[in-house]
């Protein structure tokens, strides 16, 4: 009888942790800004993936208000964004060993810093410094066609690897990626 008990309790816990990790992640899809990822193949086993949250525009003016110019900025909404590589590649002309890492960005008028940390696990906006920092790296900014509502981070193919798009509002941040 007694090991039908302690069968029966493990059985309950093991649920419970279950319906409290899947209720966790309906919730998450919930949120204003819910969770988005993007992802690469660059060939030769190495991919690049990022997981952010995608805040959205609700009329407001994005850069140089809502995100300050000059200052670190998570890139997204709620937990930090990460982006986890499967092997050694090329960001901006910086090497990035495959591993994970949380990203942030500067916002400018005319140019954007790509921060590429070693630190993983904060929050959104807690930055660590840039002692954590593994590379910092200039993007190329242009102005979009037609506003984006929905903070975006997307991948586009080019015939050397890839490259990495941040559209919000009209302004587009990109910043090449090769296999190395």
């Amino acid at each position: 009888m007694r090991k039908v008990s302690v069968t029966f309790v493990a059985l309950f816990f093991s649920l419970a942790l279950f319906a409290a990790g899947t209720q966790a992640q309906q919730d998450k899809s919930k949120r204003p800004s819910p969770p988005a990822k993007a992802s690469v193949d660059l060939g030769g086993g190495k991919s690049v993936a990022v997981d952010y949250s995608s805040p959205r525009a609700k009329g407001r003016k994005i850069y140089g208000e809502l995100v300050p110019y000059g200052q670190v900025w998570r890139a997204g909404a709620n937990e930090a964004t990460t982006l986890v590589t499967t092997g050694d590649i090329v960001i901006g002309g910086k090497p990035v060993p495959a591993g994970t890492y949380t990203v942030f960005a500067i916002p400018d008028k005319d140019k954007w810093t790509l921060v590429i940390s070693k630190a993983t696990g904060e929050w959104g906006t807690d930055y660590p410094g840039p002692d954590k920092d593994l590379a910092r790296v200039d993007m190329k900014v242009s102005t979009l066609p037609s506003p984006v509502e929905n903070f975006t981070i997307s991948f586009g193919k080019t015939g050397s690897g890839a490259t990495m798009n941040i559209d919000w509002d009209t302004t587009r941040a990109s910043v090449p990626i090769t296999g190395k």
